[in-house]
């Protein structure tokens, strides 16, 4: 039998396997305790780069400040970038934290197939995406005030040649604060929250758009409820629709609502992780405050051979005006579409109570 050349699993573990593993990490050269890359505010550092074909297929990584006095918001002032094979604009290009499965700027311990966050209060991040590539570079843009002390892991398997027909990885951030809502003043409540009808998905919120030929393998998804009431307030409600080669309204994937698309049910207000869904924060009473949720099609990636255009309804009929943001996971085809452009790093920060 042919030795083995994809991702390892359970179910493939005991197949001969074809090419070396290799690693290239953060560990001092000079054989002393400094296991760490030091990054200092404003610089962007390479932080690994192979030049034969291979396959990444785990990451591991923590982060801290050079002077161990907390840097507020690091997770969203650093960010992470990927390119493959020579290309000039990045495959990957998300704030760390997001990257690895939480948004808000904020680290939780919480599992999924191909993202965690570990202990100590989640700030061992984890990737297991496998991220095929001819060549391959990534670096990390510090945009914090202090210089940063950075950990990392980068496992990978070198080949004599890839195989036909991989798919290059994709990772992209975008944020709406706040979404484009509707007022809700001298409206009945239950009318603000379910009423109107959605006939085209113009105005949802996109977590993704993308051109070639892939398959789209899942997203994070974060809301900071900002609306100002003690009335019943979910955030929710909004239908996902994803639109594939081009389609009109209503798309082939129609969903019926926030929480539904992220399979729990009934406007849910418990912590839970599962390998492909999961609520890493769920809010505070009343669905206040900030709350992240993460679906993983890894069982059911959603194929396109033209393009992709993933969205949500933030609220029903787009009613709800929040801060919004999201982390999009993807195989295609290069190249690929051009990113929207990376807001500054201020625009990235996220909102605070005692701001609002």
């Amino acid at each position: 039998m042919k030795p083995y050349l994809y991702p390892a699993s359970l179910a493939t573990i005991a197949y001969a396997r074809e090419g070396t593993r290799r690693r290239i990490s953060s560990y001092d050269r000079r054989g002393g305790n400094d296991d760490r890359v030091h990054i200092a505010s404003g610089e962007l550092k390479r932080i690994a780069e192979m030049d034969k074909p291979g396959m990444i297929t785990h990451i591991w990584m923590t982060i801290a400040t050079d002077s161990r006095i907390p840097e507020r918001d690091y997770l969203r002032k650093m960010v992470l970038m990927m390119y493959w094979d020579d290309e000039e604009e990045p495959s990957v290009e998300v704030p760390i934290g997001d990257f690895f499965g939480m948004g808000h700027g904020m680290t939780r311990n919480f599992v999924s197939a191909p993202l965690q966050m570990s202990p100590e209060d989640g700030k061992g991040f984890n990737c297991w995406f496998p991220m095929p590539y001819e060549k391959a570079r990534i670096e990390i843009l510090n945009e914090c005030d202090s210089s940063m002390t950075v950990y990392f892991y980068i496992d990978y398997e070198e080949y004599e040649k890839l195989p036909e027909g991989l798919l290059r990885f994709h990772s992209q951030w975008r944020r709406e604060n706040p979404t484009k809502g509707m007022h809700s003043e001298n409206m009945p409540n239950r009318e603000f929250l379910f009423g109107g009808y959605n006939t085209d998905g113009a105005e949802n919120y996109v977590i993704l758009e993308a051109e070639g030929r892939g398959h789209y393998v899942g997203c994070n998804l974060n809301i900071h409820n900002l609306r100002d009431t003690s009335k019943w307030d979910w955030p929710g409600e909004g239908d996902d629709m994803i639109f594939i080669d081009g389609e009109k309204w209503p798309p082939s994937l129609h969903g019926t609502g926030t929480e539904d698309y992220f399979n729990s049910a009934w406007c849910p207000t418990q912590q839970y992780s599962a390998p492909y869904h999961g609520i890493i924060s769920p809010g505070k009473d009343n669905w206040k405050g900030k709350i992240t949720y993460y679906r993983y099609h890894i069982q059911d990636p959603i194929m396109f051979r033209k393009s992709i255009r993933v969205t949500i309804e933030h609220g029903h009929n787009n009613g709800r005006s929040d801060d919004w943001s999201s982390t999009a996971y993807w195989y295609q085809t290069e190249p690929h579409l051009s990113f929207p452009k990376l807001p500054p790093m201020k625009q990235r920060l996220p909102i605070y109570e005692e701001e609002l």
